[in-house]
């Protein structure tokens, strides 16, 4: 009888257990789905799909998402398409621009030559030798926070704490086009952390 019972109370916390683990489960999801702008808003920019990639071809603007998020680990592919001087970059935690200021309230992962992958303002160690120029990188940005992290093609590139302030806010892909030129992004996804 004490036996059934102890096997009975297992039983139901195992099930318990399975089923806080999945209620707080995240999951990976695509933000671009490679055919539509569905999800996003273009602002102070020309954009267009190509060949299953944003490509943002006109302009200083971003591309932003519909949804504001606040701890997350972000995963996309890059490419530069001027082979020098590129300056693009991610926003995030972007809020909208107030009165009588050029820049919004944001936190921005550089994409510019020579700063791949850095948040401005934050103290960061170089990555050496992992953007491939003239190809496809992929980038992976972790946000927890206070605590950023970034890989660049797979390598850890580097870790830095210090993101105060805004707690969440809006994803924009961004390009400098008259100056930096087109860039391209795709297989965008985001897990959020919970």
């Amino acid at each position: 009888m004490k036996t059934k019972l102890i096997c009975s109370c297992a039983a139901i916390l195992c099930i318990l257990s399975i089923t806080a683990f999945a209620a707080n489960e995240t999951k990976r999801v695509a933000l671009f789905d490679g055919k539509t702008l569905d999800g996003w808003d273009v602002l102070k920019c020309e954009s267009e799909i190509q060949d299953g990639s944003i490509l943002i071809k006109a302009g200083n603007g971003v591309v932003q998402t519909k949804k504001k998020y606040e701890d997350f680990v972000l995963e996309f592919e890059w490419k530069a398409l001027k082979d020098d001087k590129w300056d693009s970059g991610v926003y995030f935690r972007y809020d909208s621009i107030p009165e009588n200021k050029p820049w919004p309230v944001r936190y921005q992962a550089n994409l510019r030559k020579g700063d791949e992958g850095n948040v401005g303002g934050l103290k960061y160690e170089k990555p050496q030798g992992l953007f491939k120029n003239g190809e496809w990188n992929s980038f992976k940005m972790t946000v927890k926070g206070t605590a950023v992290e970034m890989e660049i093609n797979g390598k850890p590139a580097w870790k830095a704490d210090g993101l105060e302030g805004l707690k969440e806010g809006f994803i924009c892909l961004q390009a400098e086009v008259p100056g930096g030129g087109q860039c391209l992004f795709r297989n965008i996804y985001i897990t959020e952390i919970k």
